[in-house]
């Protein structure tokens, strides 16, 4: 029989195990959500809404828009509103916001459009653009989230856009500058309303979609 100590060392030895692997763990989590298959050349880069992220989608969105990946940069509307803007003397909305960071990195006005029309959620977002993509003889659009935001947002896309014959790629933005880093997500605040959430809302896309 096994003494009391030996039966205290094992459950210590199980628990310094487990804490040593929940970093890897976590790690596995966040690396699951991101996918990444971009096309070399669209039509469009397509920006995603998020109040939270979006000066890291927009600056990825320019800089791939600078590699001469696609010709124009579309923007959708979440008619959500950012904080104060003193210079302005009002609460810009987001879409507005993400506008300013694609002219600030360079990306002409002109070539910014706007999808005016209120999104709601992720899937709405990819029905929209449909439609845009649809009445502006577009055939490849390579859409730009966030990296915890992909896989969802990809499989979304193939779906709405099925039986379209047009192209779909993705290309996440980096994590570090609004995300936190896939190896240290859990430390985080909002961390754990992206990674663990979005876990949930692949399960509910699933169920309904």
């Amino acid at each position: 029989m096994k003494t009391r100590n030996q039966i205290i060392w094992r459950r210590a030895a199980i628990a310094v195990i487990t804490i040593a692997l929940l970093p890897l763990l976590a790690w596995a989590a966040a690396q699951l959500l991101v996918v990444h298959t971009p096309v070399s050349k669209a039509d469009a880069i397509v920006v995603m809404s998020g109040s939270a992220t979006f000066r890291e989608r927009a600056r990825h969105a320019a800089a791939l828009y600078n590699q001469g990946r696609a010709p124009r940069i579309v923007l959708t509307n979440d008619y959500l509103k950012s904080n104060w803007s003193p210079e302005e003397q009002r609460n810009p909305f987001y879409y507005e916001r993400s506008r300013d960071e694609l002219r600030r990195a360079g990306v002409p006005d002109e070539k910014i459009a706007v999808i005016m029309v209120p999104i709601t959620g992720t899937y709405d977002e990819a029905v929209r653009l449909k439609e845009y993509s649809e009445a502006n003889q577009l055939r490849s659009l390579l859409v730009v989230t966030s990296a915890y935001h992909s896989r969802r947002a990809f499989w979304t896309f193939r779906r709405v856009f099925r039986g379209t014959g047009k192209s779909i790629g993705i290309d996440p933005a980096g994590a570090g500058l609004e995300t936190p880093s896939a190896g240290t997500w859990w430390l985080h605040r909002l961390g754990w309303q992206m990674v663990p959430n979005e876990y949930v809302k692949m399960f509910f896309y699933w169920l309904r979609y």
